[in-house]
């Protein structure tokens, strides 16, 4: 089956109205509003505490092709697991045909609220409990969220699949970076001009590093979203001017230096704060982002001062 044009008549599903909605800008758009308004209304989009705060503060929504050569780019950098768009969608969809410039990869941020930041922000040993309750809680949502969005373009007649959710999606040992996994939300949210690297591996956003990533692939005609950048590192003071650094400060398992990140260090300590959650929190699960709160990327792109 050969991935077809739009069939010109109007129809409405979903709400969405295909006459409407013709041009790939249009599009954009309308993916962009369904993912804004599940944040900002669902009920789902809470901390699960007394408060019943909200997760995740208002998104950002990008957007790239699914024959975007980063994407093989990373393939060969990171390892021969890893998949590019068209590789996920052969393996959900074996019987349909496409290129992989008839491929889009829908990404989005979910910033952490002015709360959480504020209460993380305090801490200097283990995270505060909001930043928990958002790394197990708010994570639900953003797999609410994945699952929202397949739905709304199966129903509006488009294939669709987030790859966070695939049963093929397992993780990996790179030769160059050590732990990895089949698809990398943060790596797609760059490609699709969401944001670059910070030298603790977060990645700088307009809405700053204390974020949460997801994306979904998807048969739909949609603009890519410029980059606003030429190299990854180039939203990192560290990087781009040899100063700031304050996330290696920030950290409390020493996990992040002037060399980078240091993955192994870094897991070890969740599984420490892993361990302490239930008796500190009542509730199992772990978090720290130490290192994206209390430094000048942490709600947006740092000024060169």
């Amino acid at each position: 089956m050969r991935m077809g044009k739009i069939k010109k008549k109007a129809i409405s599903i979903g709400g969405y109205d295909r006459m409407k909605h013709k041009s790939g800008m249009d599009r954009a758009r309308w993916l962009e509003s369904v993912i804004k308004d599940f944040v900002n209304h669902s009920p789902d989009n809470t901390l699960k505490n007394k408060a019943h705060d909200p997760a995740w503060a208002e998104p950002l929504v990008g957007f790239s092709n699914g024959a975007d050569p980063l994407y093989d780019f990373l393939k060969k950098d990171i390892g021969p697991f890893y998949w590019t768009p068209a590789e996920l969608f052969r393996l959900t969809f074996p019987d349909l045909q496409f290129s992989p410039g008839e491929l889009a990869v829908i990404s989005w941020i979910l910033p952490q609220t002015k709360k959480t930041k504020t209460e993380n922000r305090k801490e200097t040993v283990f995270p505060a409990e909001s930043w928990v309750r958002a790394r197990v809680y708010g994570e639900e949502f953003n797999i609410a969220l994945a699952r929202h969005v397949v739905h709304t373009l199966e129903d509006s007649g488009y294939k669709a699949v987030a790859p966070s959710l695939s049963p093929h999606w397992s993780g990996k040992d790179s030769k160059c970076y050590g732990f990895a996994s089949s698809w990398s939300e943060r790596h797609t949210a760059h490609i699709s001009g969401l944001g670059t690297f910070g030298i603790c591996d977060g990645l700088i956003t307009p809405k700053g590093k204390a974020i949460r990533c997801g994306s979904v692939v998807t048969a739909i005609d949609i603009p890519p979203t410029p980059r606003q950048y030429k190299g990854h590192h180039d939203f990192c003071l560290f990087y781009t001017k040899g100063k700031c650094g304050l996330c290696i400060k920030r950290c409390p398992a020493g996990a992040v230096t002037e060399a980078g990140h240091d993955k192994i260090k870094c897991l070890k300590f969740l599984a420490e704060v892993s361990t302490l959650s239930a008796s500190r929190f009542g509730f199992g699960g772990y978090g720290c982002g130490l290192c994206q709160t209390g430094v000048p990327c942490e709600s947006g792109i740092p000024a060169d001062e």
